[in-house]
């Protein structure tokens, strides 16, 4: 019997260390030089980020005019997830040098410094086009993510340094939690007086992400609880 209640101890400490140790899923790709389009490496991040997603909208900026605060709107699962975007941006309808729009002609435009995206309510996705980021800087640029219990999780986006001022790079970074959800996004730029762009941001709830497993296979969580229940029936056995 210590032997059997030892095993669903052990049971319930896997479930609760594989629940706590959960954190995002991200997504990137790069692409350090192109013709002025969303390049190969950045759209195939994108594409496998998406599908991982199921009814989201995408924001391209094409129907905001004036400055920044910018309010945005993304369907969601039940309602409709409001987003407020400030902080050292503006809005550029023609391409200037080494940015341009990955769709229509509208984009956002960064200088040295911060911005944050709030959320009226919760999202647990969340995506983006960065472009002609990573030059005229030292360092790479992070993202902050603050969830609802007001935890703060940071994230470096791993895109090259010294970029060609004109080489008109592009990237995606985005996340995926179906076991968590956010309330605020921060981007710091990485400094030195760089300028970079971004466009088509998608944003999801947690109602919108699929099946993490459409193929059935078990989760490393699932595949140890089922070992240990298996561990369980034979003990019992034996002790009949």
């Amino acid at each position: 019997m210590k032997t059997i209640k030892a095993l669903a101890t052990a049971a319930a400490l896997a479930t609760v260390s594989f629940s706590a140790s959960a954190a995002p899923m991200t997504f990137f790709g790069e692409d350090p030089t192109t013709a002025g389009v969303l390049g190969a490496n950045s759209t195939a991040a994108r594409n496998t980020f998406l599908s991982n997603l199921s009814g989201v909208g995408t924001e391209d900026f094409e129907a905001l005019t004036g400055s920044q605060p910018f309010n945005l709107q993304f369907p969601g699962t039940a309602v409709t997830l409001d987003a407020t975007l400030a902080g050292t941006i503006s809005l550029a309808s023609s391409p200037s040098t080494g940015r341009f729009a990955t769709s229509g002609t509208n984009y956002i435009t960064a200088t040295t410094g911060n911005f944050e995206i709030t959320f009226a309510t919760a999202i647990s996705a969340f995506g983006f086009n960065g472009i002609d980021i990573g030059d005229f800087v030292t360092a790479q640029m992070t993202i902050t993510l603050t969830d609802i219990n007001g935890n703060p999780t940071a994230f470096t986006v791993p895109h090259s340094l010294n970029i060609g001022n004109t080489d008109q790079a592009t990237l995606f970074w985005g996340f995926v939690d179906a076991g968590n959800s956010y309330s605020s996004i921060v981007f710091g730029n990485a400094g030195g007086g760089d300028v970079f762009a971004f466009d088509d941001m998608v944003v999801g709830d947690v109602g919108q992400i699929v099946d993490p497993d459409p193929n059935g296979v078990p989760e490393p969580a699932t595949l140890l609880l089922t070992a240990l229940g298996l561990g369980l029936l034979g003990l019992r056995r034996k002790v009949k």
